[in-house]
């Protein structure tokens, strides 16, 4: 059958009237089911004249509870701790992107483990957000994670990467305060022991070769986050071996930390300079999407 016939739209375009006042700002909840049988909720919001779509992955387990009853309230300390890329999406789509931010699917109630952000399982639900945004509007479509969402954000551009899972869906990936190491005994590696022991440099473990798209690196100068640190952003670069083209950004400055170094409201969460980190973003996002045949 059809991947598009796999994908319902459950609660759609809800209530504007009703969500925007839970939300704050002119988006939707938008729930389909993937081709292996899961929900997916996310956010969504919807510029009038979009350039690009981008899905952004947050840290931590990624758990929003889109599809609590009452809906969650959308302040700046809510929905995993106001991680950065949740409490920046209105920043993103001020720039004409349609903006996915993902939920953990209904068969991860408690959130997403790393070993089910690096699974096939994972990487099928990507691809069906990809297809869902490819349909509302026929532009590029990038995948951009934030710490432990860094782990997502790449998996999707290896499968797509692949010509199987979400080929062709996806046009670009940026990663964020990006996960490189894991030490043996550190809390992370409690968390998550798979991934630890099979993937004690994070991301640059993982089959990075195989992503063929233009990938940004960001990172902050100054974050203290024992498993981000912005030194290994050349050798996170120099695994991307075969993507379009790889660049990367170093960030600086902002407000004072008010969380834990590992936490959104810190350097590692682009705390104060959250502007610009979009606007960074953005442009090469603006400079790499390929418009049209």
């Amino acid at each position: 059958m059809n991947r598009a016939l796999h994908l319902i739209v459950l609660l759609g375009i809800l209530s504007f009237a009703t969500w925007n006042l839970a939300l704050g700002e002119d988006a939707s909840i938008v729930s389909i089911i993937t081709p292996r049988g899961a929900q997916q909720s996310f956010i969504l919001i919807k510029p009038d004249h979009a350039i690009a779509s981008v899905i952004l992955f947050a840290g931590g387990s990624g758990n929003l509870q889109l599809n609590r009853v009452p809906p969650p309230q959308v302040g700046p300390y809510a929905f995993v701790a106001g991680n950065f890329l949740v409490r920046s999406r209105v920043k993103f789509a001020a720039h004409d992107f349609i903006v996915a931010v993902v939920d953990a699917p209904s068969d991860r109630p408690r959130g997403m483990s790393g070993s089910f952000r690096l699974s096939n399982d994972h990487a099928i639900d990507i691809g069906a957000i990809a297809d869902y945004l490819k349909r509302q509007a026929d532009v590029p479509v990038w995948l951009v994670g934030t710490s432990a969402g860094s782990w997502s954000a790449a998996r999707g551009a290896i499968a797509a990467g692949r010509d199987g899972i979400a080929a062709g869906s996806i046009d670009g990936l940026v990663l964020t305060s990006t996960v490189t190491r894991i030490a043996p005994g550190s809390s992370l590696a409690k968390l998550f022991p798979e991934v630890a022991r099979d993937y004690p440099d994070g991301v640059v473990g993982m089959a990075l070769p195989e992503i063929r798209v233009p990938t940004l690196i960001v990172s902050h100068s100054e974050d203290a986050c024992e498993f981000t640190p912005a030194v290994d952003a050349p050798a996170l670069a120099r695994r991307l071996t075969h993507a379009a083209k790889v660049a990367i950004v170093l960030l600086s400055g902002g407000d004072p930390p008010r969380s834990d170094p590992c936490e959104a409201y810190a350097a590692h969460g682009y705390y104060g300079v959250e502007t610009q980190a979009v606007d960074r973003i953005a442009e090469f996002i603006a400079a790499n999407s390929k418009r049209g045949p």
